[in-house]
């Protein structure tokens, strides 16, 4: 099963890089998110960062682009040149890179978001990775808890391997360069694979191989009017 942090992220492009290095597999990292921001967050520049309070690091360079309808719970850690749109909602243990979008009525919450990724519009992110430039489409969303409330297992239903996580949260787990269609739905432990693109209106599970196309089979019918 191909789905190991060194295989899926480009580790130079987050700050959360010393955390995850550490990490054989990258939902590993979830439980360690808030601590590790609670940790390098009073050692972050402040020429760069400010300390917003309750562990809210912002860089200086951040745009909001109506502050005042965005909620921002810590710890929390925003980069620089990242946009938040109006009506975004950080829910604490989110780590957000550089050059990134949040854009409007989305929802974040303990994720490690990568560099120069876009979540831009009516998403939901929750204890998920999304690595280096991937891309959520309108709509998109990842599900982070399975219906019966047991551990999320990761899956490859291509060769039956199965690892059990001891995680009762897990969303979804992109690799670098990415790009999820509008209105698809990540299934609780959704690995998906570097360079794969995934249409819209998909429902993805389990582990999606790196360079990958994903494409349900429907088909659209046109009919003259009687």
């Amino acid at each position: 099963m191909n789905c190991k942090t060194k295989d899926m992220y480009d580790l130079t492009h987050s700050i959360a890089a010393p955390v995850l290095k550490d990490c054989e597999y990258p939902w590993e990292v979830l439980p360690k998110i808030g601590d590790f921001i609670k940790e390098i967050g009073p050692k972050l520049d402040r020429e760069v960062y400010e300390d917003r309070g309750d562990f809210i690091y912002i860089a200086k360079t951040a745009k909001f682009v109506n502050e005042a309808t965005n909620t921002i719970i810590g710890p929390c850690i925003i980069g620089p040149g990242t946009e938040v749109r109006p009506g975004a909602f950080i829910r604490g243990n989110a780590i957000i890179g550089a050059d990134c979008v949040v854009g409007n009525s989305t929802e974040i919450k303990n994720d490690i978001i990568f560099d120069n990724v876009e979540v831009p519009h009516y998403n939901y992110v929750g204890d998920s990775v999304l690595g280096f430039h991937a891309h959520m489409g309108a709509g998109s969303i990842t599900s982070n808890i399975k219906s019966d409330r047991t551990n999320v297992v990761i899956k490859d239903f291509s060769t039956g391997e199965k690892i059990e996580t001891g995680l009762r949260k897990i969303g979804a787990l992109l690799g670098d360069y990415v790009e999820v269609g509008c209105n698809t739905v990540l299934n609780p432990g959704s690995v998906v694979g570097p360079h794969t693109n995934i249409y819209p209106l998909n429902m993805i599970r389990g582990v999606i191989p790196s360079n990958s196309i994903v494409k349900n089979r429907a088909e659209q019918e046109i009919t003259e009017k009687n």
